[in-house]
């Protein structure tokens, strides 16, 4: 029987203390994902909650953890209780976590205790076990990475090599006269966990200890996410460097920073070991405006190369205003009215589906019928209906590049004449008059309609308006005059990104200039040709000697009207 799966008793539950590791969702453990699918409840610090709440089940209660704000000085975890499955109104009681977590597994219930990085070096994760084991309520423990391990991997910066210097790891806050006197007198790598202000007073500490003020040092904020900076000094020369980077002094000290003091990092080092930071689009925000089913995939593939997506919905989809056309159609398929039926997109493919399904069919019913579908996208939308197409553009992956691989129209192979149509209100004729040419009759039938999606909140509006976003990627035409009309004009910094040339022309006919386009109409394609400019614009940057910034970093004094070349 798996751990993860204890079975919980009337009155005695079970708690997993959890490790959810530096910040990067991606560094969950497989029992990590496991123990969070079996919760009935987390207990978990606001920051942490982010990353395991989209591996627990619906309607998990959540409990979150914040210091408590009248009393600074013992830090201790105090928790919020937050139902799931309702909005919190006022301000919820705060109680502390060994508390409510006993609370709760002996409610008979099963408990997540998640904490940063590894419950093992987590200061009260050890208070609750003991509790826990006091009380005879079973527990676990899913061990995480640690940030004093993980950041410093993300940073680019090794630990040990082959020869095998030591490596101490200290925590500031609680570190003691003897603690500092140990690691400043021994030549290892020393890993420090402080916050930001603190940072030069733990390199003092350490130089008053024995360390050499040109002893390397690195100091690495927001570690595994992509808020991630870090910077490299000695121990003599930091407070000068984050002053000089403006990161210090600012309200923001308090943060907690890894920092790794020896010889390993080594700034030349780091240079060439740097592979989270040196992402394409590390760190870009990127507007993605398309319907939210849509965008998944394409943010996905933003995220690996270091991008922050941002989903703004642009278009709406709807059923048909009159939807007996679309009912009489798929009674067709069934009838044997159609030789084909042609899907060119996610949302044709969705439509019929639930037309489907609202009948009581599945795939199939399109046994002898002929399939064709535009895009990668259609393609695996069918795939994952049951459904593998006959026939997929070999080249253009549009209705254009559909026509020149379709077949005329052959009554001496082809005992129906006929295909079925499904698509948006708003396309073109193009595929339809081909047909026609072809010998094809079509049924062109409006399987949904697309409308203009709601304004984005005041924030994303004005981020969008005032170069807040590093750049956009635009999917189609009606991506461009509806984010123009719902949420304004991109600003003049952004960089636009086209899926073709089509969408290129309305970007530029409305005042934007195109900066990247894809080699092919396909939204990976695109997300491809914005990692490659970016990846140019940093080679650029580092050949002249310049820092590396992303272009919402980079304001002219006044805006300027774009170009349309």
């Amino acid at each position: 029987m798996s751990p993860t799966t204890f079975p919980a008793g009337p009155e005695q539950g079970h708690v997993t203390f959890l490790g959810a590791g530096p910040g990067d969702p991606g560094l969950l453990t497989l029992r990590a994902v496991e123990a969070l699918a079996h919760a009935d409840v987390l207990v978990a610090e606001h920051e942490v909650l982010d990353v395991v709440r989209t591996h627990a089940r619906q309607g998990v209660s959540e409990v979150h953890t914040d210091a408590d704000p009248s009393d600074p000085g013992t830090g201790a975890p105090q928790l919020k209780v937050v139902d799931g499955a309702s909005t919190t109104s006022g301000v919820p009681a705060v109680r502390d976590a060994a508390h409510l977590v006993m609370e709760a597994a002996r409610g008979g219930r099963r408990v997540v205790r998640a904490v940063t990085g590894d419950p093992g070096l987590d200061t009260y994760a050890a208070e609750e076990m003991l509790a826990c084991a006091a009380a005879g309520v079973p527990f676990e423990v899913v061990p995480g990475i640690a940030n004093a391990v993980g950041v410093p991997a993300y940073a680019g910066v090794p630990l040990r090599d082959a020869e095998g210097a030591d490596v101490r790891f200290v925590d500031a806050r609680t570190a003691s006269d003897r603690c500092w006197t140990e690691v400043g007198a021994s030549d290892g790598t020393v890993v420090v966990s402080t916050t930001l202000d603190s940072v030069a007073a733990a390199a003092g500490e350490l130089v008053s200890a024995g360390r050499k003020p040109d002893t390397p040092m690195t100091v690495t904020i927001a570690g595994t996410t992509t808020r991630q900076r870090t910077w490299s000094a000695t121990l003599g020369t930091v407070a000068q460097t984050l002053k000089q980077a403006k990161v210090l002094p600012s309200p923001d000290g308090g943060r907690p920073v890894i920092a790794v003091v020896g010889e390993r990092s080594a700034s030349a080092r780091r240079d060439q070991l740097s592979w989270f930071e040196s992402k394409p689009l590390f760190g870009w925000k990127v507007l993605v405006p398309r319907t939210k089913e849509q965008a998944a995939s394409l943010s996905d593939q933003l995220r690996s190369y270091g991008a922050v997506p941002s989903e703004v919905p642009t278009i709406a989809v709807e059923p048909p205003r009159t939807p007996q056309q679309m009912e009489r159609a798929v009674k067709g398929l069934v009838t044997g009215r159609y030789e084909w039926i042609a899907f060119t997109s996610v949302n044709a493919v969705k439509a019929v589906r639930e037309k489907f399904e609202e009948y009581g069919l599945d795939a199939r019913a399109f046994a002898g019928i002929k399939v064709a579908a535009v895009g990668e996208q259609t393609a695996k939308a069918l795939i994952a209906f049951g459904v593998k197409p006959d026939l997929v553009p070999s080249g253009e992956q549009s209705a254009a590049g559909l026509l020149e691989d379709w077949p005329p129209y052959d009554p001496v192979f082809d005992p129906i004449d006929r295909v079925f149509l499904p698509r948006a209100d708003i396309a073109t004729e193009t595929l339809v008059a081909g047909l026609i040419e072809l010998g094809w009759e079509v049924d062109d039938v409006t399987a949904y309609r697309t409308v203009r999606a709601s304004p984005p909140p005041a924030t994303t509006r004005e981020a969008i308006k005032g170069g807040g976003f590093d750049a956009v990627l635009f999917t189609s035409s009606s991506t461009v005059r509806n984010l123009v009309g719902i949420a304004g004009k991109p600003h003049n910094v952004t960089v636009i990104a086209c899926i073709g040339p089509a969408t290129a022309k309305t970007a530029e006919e409305h005042g934007l200039r195109v900066d990247v386009m894809a080699p092919e109409p396909s939204v990976h394609k695109l997300a491809e040709a914005l990692a490659d400019f970016g990846l140019r614009r940093r080679a650029s940057a580092l050949e002249a000697g310049d820092p590396v910034t992303r272009p919402s970093e980079r304001r002219p004094g006044a805006r300027r009207r774009r170009s349309s070349t």
